[in-house]
């Protein structure tokens, strides 16, 4: 269900996974199963049980549960959403996180967050997944974005662009991004792309360190396919999903973007957007507050 639909039942089964990369996360996967209890069972990834023995554990395609809880960053989340379709709830560890609704450095928060999850007082936020094919294979789906970047360092690619089949044109660049709104506010954003509303029913394409300055990011309907075709000869191209492996792109090769039938499906205890992106140094003004502790919108000096 949309943003503002509450949670049909309390969940009876949770699914845990934490970056075992991250000492504090998994510090913060331990402090969760305390919190739990004997409230709900518990099923952890194999990566995470690895760090966390004597607990049940399940591969990413055999997860049973409700809700998947992630502990860690951004890259976690996007980790968790490419290997499974389960509700997630997204647990900062201390990251950028902004994909994340709960701050986990806070004992308070988390302890709270704990209490509504299994009471049932949450909402489930859906987010538009982009699919791809290349050489008619389809990739993995992405959360945020596809990358398609040429490999060799210090030269541009040339790529040729087509909506829903009818050539656009072409652009000279490093690579091209086509991201979700999710994604406006990563890897799009620092090509300058425009950030996008979750809500919105579409998605960005933008250029990487484009050869022409004036290039522009464009905002795309949500039932447009995109077609990237690589016309760099003798030179390497690579296709990313969210920033996950590469699948090389041949020359005269395409791939083929479009909105994936499946969702990321993320659990919300009510905050806003925005004040998720607050503090991240991402929205273009200020957050100053006023004298009553109010948020003032001001532009940049």
């Amino acid at each position: 269900m949309g943003e503002g639909g509450l949670g049909d039942a309390r969940p009876v089964k949770l699914a845990l996974h934490a970056n075992p990369n991250k000492p504090g996360a998994l510090s913060l996967a331990r402090r969760t199963l305390e919190l739990v209890g004997r409230r709900a069972e518990v099923v952890l990834t194999e990566e995470l049980g690895e760090h966390v023995p004597d607990r049940p554990t399940a591969s990413w395609s055999k997860l049973q549960a409700e809700l998947l809880v992630a502990i860690g960053g951004d890259g976690t989340f996007l980790h968790a959403l490419r290997r499974t379709l389960l509700p997630l709830l997204p647990v900062n560890a201390g990251t950028l996180g902004v994909l994340a609704e709960v701050d986990g450095r806070s004992p308070a928060e988390l302890e709270t967050a704990v209490d509504q999850l299994l009471g049932g007082r949450y909402f489930l936020e859906e987010r538009t997944k982009l699919a791809a094919e290349l050489a008619g294979r389809p990739l993995p789906d992405a959360t945020n974005e596809y990358v398609v970047h040429a490999t060799q360092v210090g030269k541009m690619g040339t790529f040729e662009i087509a909506f829903d089949g009818r050539r656009a044109g072409t652009v000279r660049a490093d690579g091209l991004i086509v991201a979700t709104p999710t994604g406006s506010t990563a890897y799009a954003l620092s090509s300058l792309g425009p950030i996008v509303e979750p809500e919105v029913d579409g998605f960005v394409l933008t250029a990487i360190a484009p050869f022409r300055v004036e290039a522009r990011a464009v905002v795309l309907g949500g039932l447009r396919t995109v077609r990237i075709r690589s016309l760099r000869e003798g030179g390497k191209t690579v296709v990313l999903a969210d920033g996950d492996g590469e699948h090389p792109l041949g020359p005269g090769e395409a791939v083929t973007i479009y909105r994936s039938p499946r969702r990321a499906s993320l659990v919300r205890f009510g905050t806003s957007y925005f004040d998720r992106l607050r503090g991240k140094r991402i929205l273009p003004w200020s957050e100053e507050e006023d004298g009553g502790g109010r948020a003032v919108l001001s532009a940049p000096p």
